[in-house]
């Protein structure tokens, strides 16, 4: 039985700084959802206000009137917001406290450790709740070196890559894992982010809270357990961060120690510059550029995924129109299309473009 689980958005819900939330209200295996804690939507249902589709979460405006409306005990209370440098303002941690001192343990994926703050581990011994930092690295005697036990995996290994940050390659990821169990196809999901873990479905690490020298082994073994767990006909990877993007370069790992030969590349036409860097004139490489660099990684672009912010419906059949003609592949939008052609282009054998 899974246990429930409130989301703290903090009146940022609509905005993209809540992308935890985001993903957790499209699909949680590891909680059951019962609500979201958001003061700017009180009232609505959480789907709605998301991507227009219902689901039943009901958007709350407190932890109290939570509690009160509820007609089961919640156990966790999950951060669904990104913060300026994963960094707890005074604001937020003053919620928390309320939230623990009614009774609800807090689960928190930012880089700032509740469990690191004395006030916080005494109010939840008080209270005998817990304190989850699932930021937290592991052990170094628990983590891996790689070893070469990659190349036992044989099975197309498929990683949805961006060229930007923030793009929504995990909601892509898990989109393709749903629609090819539907179609008969067994599929397994590596995560490499905290939402992923709270999503719960498949297997993985989380990506930056591991120690570099340990990334390629964490990657290596989050596939190959994988594959000998579910023996799936086809391994997604969920990327992190961007191919390029200098405040957050990462897409070699997966081509390299993953040996990830296919790629699925995740791109929002609406931007120009890397999210946030604009007043560096930071421009975003064109697609032709990132697709020539994972070519020389001897890895293979099969699919564009569209990020359709800030895009008309008109301007997303042109954007696909003009994306497959000029790049010979498919282009699609993870949301709203059809994604069956995409995966059976996963599965298909890869061939060397060398």
């Amino acid at each position: 039985m899974k246990d429930t689980a409130v989301i703290l958005t903090s009146g940022l819900l609509t905005s993209n700084k809540a992308k935890t939330a985001h993903g957790l209200i499209r699909g949680t295996d590891r909680f059951d959802l019962v609500g979201v804690i958001d003061d700017n939507s009180t009232g609505k249902d959480a789907g709605i206000v998301l991507d227009g589709q219902s689901r039943d979460i009901p958007i709350f405006g407190s932890i109290d009137e939570a509690i009160q409306k509820v007609n089961r005990p919640i156990r966790y209370c999950i951060i669904g917001v990104a913060t300026p440098g994963g960094i707890i303002p005074k604001e937020l941690q003053q919620d928390l406290m309320h939230i623990l001192d009614c009774g609800v343990s807090v689960i928190n994926g930012l880089h700032h450790f509740l469990g690191d703050l004395p006030e916080f581990v005494q109010k939840a011994n008080d209270k005998k709740v817990e304190l989850l930092d699932i930021r937290k690295g592991k052990p170094k005697t628990e983590q891996n070196f790689w070893s070469g036990r990659i190349y036992d995996v044989h099975c197309p290994i498929v990683a949805i890559l961006g060229t930007d940050c923030a793009l929504g390659k995990r909601t892509t990821t898990r989109i393709l894992v749903e629609a090819a169990e539907k179609m008969g196809v067994k599929a397994s999901m590596v995560y490499t982010g905290q939402t992923g873990w709270l999503q719960g479905k498949g297997h993985g690490f989380i990506f930056d809270s591991t120690v570099n020298d340990f990334v390629s082994g964490e990657l290596e073994n989050a596939v190959v357990s994988a594959y000998h767990s579910d023996n799936p006909q086809v391994i997604y990877l969920e990327g992190q961060a961007s191919l390029l993007n200098p405040s957050g370069p990462c897409g070699s790992e997966y081509l390299v120690s993953a040996n990830a030969k296919k790629v699925i590349l995740q791109h929002a036409p609406a931007r120009v510059f890397y999210k946030g860097w604009d007043h560096l004139d930071l421009k975003i490489p064109s697609l032709k550029k990132n697709i020539a660099l994972i070519k020389m990684y001897d890895s293979e672009v099969i699919a564009i995924a569209l990020n359709v912010e800030r895009l008309s419906p008109e301007e997303i059949i042109r954007y696909k129109r003009e994306y497959e003609s000029e790049l010979g592949i498919p282009a699609f939008n993870p949301i709203g299309d059809d994604v069956s052609n995409i995966v059976e282009l996963s599965i298909q054998p890869y061939i060397s473009q060398k």
